[in-house]
């Protein structure tokens, strides 16, 4: 099918090139605009993924300083505060996702949406690595009749820094919201100091310690599964492949805990791993939520809403092409 450019804005980093990769894997004539504030960067990039264009970005310009060039989806890679993106998007009638804003800076994008919620599809792509932790816990429950407790523990290995937007964006997120959003006996609440301290067991056994995350996959989950129950704790340290020898990997620890289709006591662990790191993970579900927002896998594109990723995305067909970068969703033991 005929498409007009996907705009990356602030594609020219790792993520950008990651989902750059695994579009033109399933896709490889989809053309892309990788837009940023320096153009000579954005060029840079877009001539080494290939069939793509650099543009300058001019945030304070309604169209962005791109004329009336033809968009079909924007995807931001950064954490754009002024709603630039959103905006040229709904204006154009096309796709937009964003990836780096934290729980408490959704109201803007809510409310842009509410004022306008025909114009385009939004998509709050928030959840931990862009949907990868709650497609693939989504499909973990559904072996459940009832789900109690849902536990997420991300480690991403010390050598998986992401580049300086990424750093940039974390840090930000710990100095606005040290305290981590958390359901408890069906409340939402938020844990801190003391509380928002936490251990996990990685892959390979060993003990982990990590902290409370604010991640949106929390709230997604626990309406999703009606879990009463759901946290979110996040870990820097070394993966367990790197402690094995090998290449650094990162790391999703699911752990969910309730009643089985049959009423049994049903315990289940596993992890979601990417052998090439967080940024690679991302790309993916970047990737294939813009496929389906755009009609790319076969099917109608998606009509205008407000969405989360796993709203979005097939867990059959994520989990294959997971399996296809190297990555798995392995069953470890409870």
């Amino acid at each position: 099918m005929s498409l007009d450019p996907i705009l990356l804005m602030g594609g020219s980093g790792a993520i950008g090139h990651h989902t750059a990769r695994a579009l033109r894997a399933a896709h490889p004539d989809v053309p892309l605009l990788i837009g940023g504030r320096d153009l000579a960067k954005a060029q840079r990039a877009a001539e080494h993924m290939g069939g793509a264009r650099g543009v300058l970005i001019d945030s304070a310009a309604d169209d962005l300083g791109l004329g009336d060039r033809p968009v079909s989806g924007v995807v931001v890679f950064y954490m754009d505060h002024a709603l630039a993106g959103l905006r040229f998007a709904q204006k154009r009638g096309v796709p937009h996702l964003s990836i780096s804003s934290g729980v408490f800076e959704i109201a803007p994008e809510i409310a842009t949406y509410m004022h306008r919620p025909d114009a385009s599809p939004i998509v709050l792509g928030y959840e931990w690595l862009v949907g990868a932790t709650t497609v693939s816990t989504l499909s973990i429950a559904q072996a459940f009749g009832r789900v109690h407790d849902i536990r997420i523990n991300a480690l991403v290995d010390e050598q998986d820094t992401g580049g300086p937007t990424v750093a940039s964006d974390f840090e930000h997120l710990n100095k606005m919201l040290p305290a981590a959003l958390t359901r408890r006996d069906g409340v939402f609440v938020w844990r801190e100091g003391e509380a928002s301290k936490a251990s996990f067991h990685a892959v390979d056994g060993t003990e982990i310690e990590a902290s409370g995350f604010s991640s949106i996959d929390v709230v997604g989950l626990a309406t999703a599964t009606g879990a009463p129950n759901v946290q979110f704790n996040l870990a820097t340290a070394v993966s367990s492949s790197r402690r094995q020898g090998r290449p650094m990997s990162t790391e999703i620890i699911i752990e969910l805990v309730g009643e089985g289709l049959k009423g049994e006591p049903l315990h289940t662990r596993h992890a979601v791993i990417h052998p090439a790191g967080a940024a690679p993970l991302t790309g993916l579900s970047v990737a294939m939520t813009l496929e389906r927002l755009l009609g790319l896998d076969g099917q109608p594109p998606t009509p205008p809403g407000l969405y989360f990723p796993y709203q979005l995305l097939d867990a059959a067909a994520y989990l294959e092409r997971l399996q296809e970068e190297g990555g798995e969703l392995r069953r470890l033991q409870a």
